[in-house]
């Protein structure tokens, strides 16, 4: 599957299911066919986003890796904020010029 975000304020944002659930999840939603974003839910929205990236990037098992010399894995590793970013940008767009987002439709 495949989830199409769409919006009148911005441009298409296609992304693949595991990485669509993963952030729908973190969003509060259950992954689903069809959904939409309300502008009032977006501030909420773009907060979790960040404070879910913040987690991913504090130290743990892969900082833990990347401290220990292991550069190669680190480097390589595509982390939530690089697959967050294209729809947490398509969050504050949206919500500034009071647009839904919407996917499935």
């Amino acid at each position: 599957m495949i989830y199409k975000f769409k919006s009148k304020a911005a441009g298409d944002l296609i992304m693949l299911a595991p990485h669509g659930d993963q952030i729908l999840r973190i969003l509060g939603k259950e992954p689903s066919a069809r959904g939409i974003f309300d502008v009032a839910d977006m501030p909420a929205a773009i907060a979790a986003i960040e404070q879910a990236v913040a987690a991913d990037e504090a130290p743990g098992p892969q900082g833990d890796a990347a401290a220990a010399g292991d550069s190669c894995e680190s480097a390589d590793r595509v982390g939530l904020r690089q697959r967050a970013w294209p729809l947490l940008e398509m969050l504050r767009r949206c919500h500034a010029e009071g647009a839904v987002i919407v996917w499935g439709v």
